[in-house]
C-alpha cells in the first residue's frame, strides 16, 4: 500500500506541479503527517523532491525532472483498454486522438502487461447504446465543446419536447454528458441547474461572457442532482393492472420507467398483479401494445382512455376497410 501511495504522490506531483500537503492528503486519504513521511522516503530513495512550509507552500518535484514509470498495474492497464463503443469518441470528434492515445500507452505499459491489455481490448467491448433506439439526428456538439473548454456563456435556441417553437435560453454550462447513448448539455440558467438535450438544440452561440458558475460546484454533482430529479419524479397517477404471464418479462422491460413496485412474479395463476404509476392519463395508452395481454383494474378514468382509444383505432380501420370494398 506505501509502495502504491509513493508512487501515487510522485505520479501527482509530476503531472500538477505544487501540491499543498493537506490537498494529497485529502486525496490519498491519510494524514498529512503520513505525506510528510511520504516525501521523505521518496528523497531518500533519490527524488528530487522537497517541502516548502507557509500559506503558498507546498510539495513540489525539482524543476525538469521526469519519470518514465508508468505506474500502471496489470488490473490497472487492463482497465484502460475497456473502453465504452466509440461513438461518444467520435460525436467528440476524439475518435483518432483516442486510438493514438492508446497506441502510446500500449507502448508505455511494461512489457508483461501488453498481451493482458491487447486480449482486453478484443474480448470486452462496453455498448452504452439502448436495443433498437431507432434512426437519431445527427449532433453536432462542437459549439457546445467551445462553450465548456473557454469556460463561456452559451445563447441557446432550444425546441422543448412537445412545442413547435424553440426558446431562448442564455446558460451557464458545466459540461456535457452522454447516457445511453444521448447527450445532454448540463448547465445552469439563472443560477438554477437544467438539463438540455444535445439533438434539440436548434442554434447554439459562444458568448464573450465568462461562465458564471456556482462557487464549489462540478459537472458530477450536478448531473447526479438532475439525474435523480428525472429518475425520481412523481408519478402522481396509480394505475393496478394484471399481466399475463407470458408477457410478464416483456410488460416489465417495457414499462421499467412507469413501475411502481416490482410485481410479485412467483406462482403459477395465468395472471399477475401489478402496479403503475403516470404522470397523466394519457401515458397509459403506451399499454394498449399489450392488447388484451394487460387488463387495467383502476383507476376507472384510465379504463375509460384506453376503451376510447381502441374505439377510435377500430373505427379508423373499418372506415379504411369500408372504403376499399
Amino acid at each position: 500500500m506505501k509502495a502504491d501511495r509513493l508512487l501515487s504522490i510522485l505520479l501527482l506531483l509530476q503531472t500538477r506541479g505544487r501540491i499543498p500537503a493537506h490537498e494529497l492528503a485529502e486525496r490519498l486519504e491519510v494524514s498529512v503527517r503520513t505525506i510528510y513521511r511520504d516525501v521523505e522516503a521518496l528523497s531518500a530513495s533519490g527524488v528530487p523532491v522537497y517541502a516548502e512550509r507557509g500559506r503558498h507552500g507546498g510539495i513540489e518535484l525539482l524543476a525538469g525532472f521526469r519519470t518514465d514509470v508508468t505506474g500502471l498495474t496489470a488490473d490497472e492497464s487492463r482497465a484502460l483498454f475497456i473502453l465504452a463503443a466509440r461513438g461518444a469518441h467520435a460525436a467528440l470528434g476524439l475518435d483518432a486522438a483516442l486510438g493514438s492515445a492508446l497506441r502510446k500507452v500500449m507502448a508505455a505499459l511494461p512489457a508483461p502487461y501488453r498481451l493482458a491489455a491487447e486480449v482486453t481490448s478484443r474480448r470486452i467491448l462496453v455498448d452504452a447504446t439502448r436495443w433498437k433506439g431507432g434512426p437519431r439526428k445527427a449532433v453536432d456538439l462542437e459549439v457546445l465543446q467551445d462553450a465548456v473548454f473557454a469556460d463561456r456563456r452559451l445563447r441557446l435556441r432550444y425546441r422543448h419536447s412537445g412545442e413547435q417553437e424553440p426558446r431562448t435560453y442564455t446558460v451557464d454550462p458545466y459540461g456535457l454528458v452522454s447516457k445511453a447513448g444521448v447527450w445532454y448539455l448540463v448547465a445552469d440558467r439563472r443560477g438554477r441547474p437544467r438539463l438540455f438535450r444535445a439533438d434539440r438544440v436548434r442554434a447554439a452561440t459562444v458568448l464573450e461572457d465568462g461562465v458564471r458558475r456556482r462557487s464549489g460546484v462540478e459537472l458530477a454533482s450536478v448531473w447526479e442532482e438532475l439525474r435523480r430529479q428525472v429518475e425520481e419524479r412523481p408519478g402522481g397517477l396509480d394505475v393496478s393492472v394484471r399481466v399475463r404471464r407470458s408477457r410478464l418479462d416483456l410488460f416489465l422491460r417495457l414499462n421499467a420507467a412507469h413501475l411502481a413496485e416490482l410485481p410479485d412474479a412467483v406462482g403459477e395463476d395465468e395472471w399477475v398483479a401489478a402496479r403503475l404509476s403516470y404522470t397523466v392519463v394519457r401515458e397509459a395508452r403506451q399499454l394498449l401494445q399489450f392488447a388484451d395481454h394487460v387488463e387495467v383494474l383502476s383507476p376507472p378514468e384510465v379504463r375509460a382512455e384506453l376503451a376510447a382509444a381502441a374505439a377510435s383505432v377500430t373505427e379508423l380501420y373499418r372506415r379504411v376497410s369500408d372504403a376499399e370494398m
